[in-house]
């Protein structure tokens, strides 16, 4: 084959980044700006909103390189990652996680831009990123880990808008008020919920292969659980707006999002892979809804 109709290295990366499939980041962006909302009681200034959606993606992406190195054997069984990059060859594994420390180093200099209580943050955040992958080799629910990796960009949130410029790491305490560790509370939940459909989709190969997921941990309860972990999170984020006083808005998000979630419940019922997978994949208009309703209760004072 001539040279020319190789794919560029390029497009290469951007499927390895899975930067076609924006619904990964998105679950991260959503309930990020929701709690930079919250904790700039409105607006947060053009700065920390760049900074924050920039870095979501930039994270999220390098969370892709390295998740696709640690799973390169398991994706090759599972007809539906056997042609990632890495899996199938056309990147290495060297080129991987060098497109993924690139990305995380640029999301790095944008942390740098913020304050020290959140530069502290974030270091804990790329640990527990780069554990995941490897916590379904010994966890019974890494979707768990996960959970709490996508829900860093909360306690960040806070801290950048409200933190000084105190380097000790007592100031990470001060700068994050309880209520924000409520949200991260109701948001590991929400992982939990649209994390264990996606497992859904893939527990017959992954039973075959031998890794842990929830799907797997949880069986014949596994829709029951993912109700009640999405009562959890809604009941979470809408009892922290309540004590925040955000207006009516706020409370028209959450029962936006509650419509959506009866929906899911809808199309897991019957645990076919196309429905979980549906519902796994639509999950982040769930907390667009709820960043919906932050930003208008911010407008109705």
């Amino acid at each position: 084959m001539p040279t020319t109709a190789l794919p560029s290295r390029f497009s290469l990366y951007l499927d390895l980044i899975r930067w076609n499939r924006p619904a990964g980041w998105l679950l991260l962006l959503w309930p990020t700006l929701s709690a930079l909302w919250m904790a700039a009681d409105g607006f947060p200034g053009w700065h920390l909103l760049i900074v924050f959606t920039a870095g979501t993606v930039l994270m999220r992406s390098a969370g892709c390189c390295i998740n696709d190195v640690a799973d390169k054997d398991f994706d090759l069984h599972v007809k539906r990652t056997a042609q990632r990059p890495v899996t199938s060859g056309v990147v290495s594994v060297r080129e991987a996680l060098g497109v993924g420390a690139a990305l995380a180093l640029l999301s790095f200099l944008l942390v740098l831009s913020t304050n020290p209580p959140t530069i502290w943050l974030s270091v804990p955040a790329v640990l527990v990123a780069g554990l995941y992958p490897y916590a379904k080799r010994v966890i019974a629910m890494p979707q768990a880990v996960l959970g709490v990796a996508f829900s860093f960009g909360i306690p960040m949130a806070f801290s950048a808008v409200q933190g000084g410029q105190d380097w000790s790491l007592s100031a990470v305490g001060a700068s994050v008020p309880p209520h924000a560790w409520w949200l991260v509370l109701g948001n590991l939940c929400w992982v939990l919920a649209y994390d264990t459909e996606y497992a859904m989709v893939d527990r017959d190969d992954d039973l075959k292969i031998g890794i842990k997921t929830s799907a797997i941990t949880l069986g014949r309860h596994d829709v029951r659980a993912v109700m009640t972990f999405y009562v959890l999170y809604l009941g979470l984020w809408a009892w922290v707006g309540e004590r925040l006083g955000l207006a009516w808005p706020y409370q028209l998000g959450i029962g936006v999002a509650a419509a959506q979630v009866v929906w899911h419940g809808w199309l897991i019922r019957s645990r076919s892979r196309e429905g979980c997978f549906k519902a796994f994949r639509l999950n982040h208009w769930v907390g667009a809804a709820v960043f919906a309703g932050t930003v208008l209760a911010g407008w109705v004072r």
